[in-house]
């Protein structure tokens, strides 16, 4: 990867009031590289994708920790780490697939789907009572398309 330019860390607790701040802290980071609109809002809906699984999967029954790191380079490439320490999934590939979903009919399913339409590419990794990180790519073209 390419020289860091920026960066940033935050931790808080698994309750959705801060599904929003979360939005919040990654738009207002990524807003340094003068993002079109359509840009800043495919990250934070990725990133509330992202943080909603961590609230609603990785800690089901209990408060937990959330973890979020984020980066951009030069070029206008931004990275955005979510980390729990949760339950883990035993399956990412079937935890991948559009639809599928252990959050009960409340849940749509589409968690990754959305994440990975919104970015440019996403990793997932994860261990059972261990935690999962997803991380999240997206190259900021911008208005100013010389960054």
């Amino acid at each position: 990867m390419k020289k860091t330019d920026n960066e940033f860390r935050i931790q808080f607790i698994s309750k959705s009031s801060n599904e929003s701040f979360a939005r919040t802290v990654v738009s207002a980071f990524v807003s340094q590289l003068d993002p079109t609109v359509e840009e800043i809002n495919d990250i934070k809906t990725a990133v509330s994708e992202a943080v909603t699984n961590c609230i609603v999967h990785a800690y089901p029954d209990s408060v937990g920790e959330i973890y979020i790191s984020g980066s951009f380079t030069k070029d206008g490439t931004v990275k955005i780490r979510i980390r729990d320490t949760g339950k883990g999934i035993e399956d990412i590939k079937k935890a991948r697939e559009p639809l599928f979903t252990t959050g009960g009919s409340d849940r749509a399913g589409l968690g990754f789907s959305v994440m990975e339409t919104f970015t440019d590419k996403m990793n997932v990794r994860s261990a059972v009572s261990k935690g999962t990180t997803v991380t999240l790519f997206k190259r900021i073209e911008g208005k100013n398309s010389d960054n």
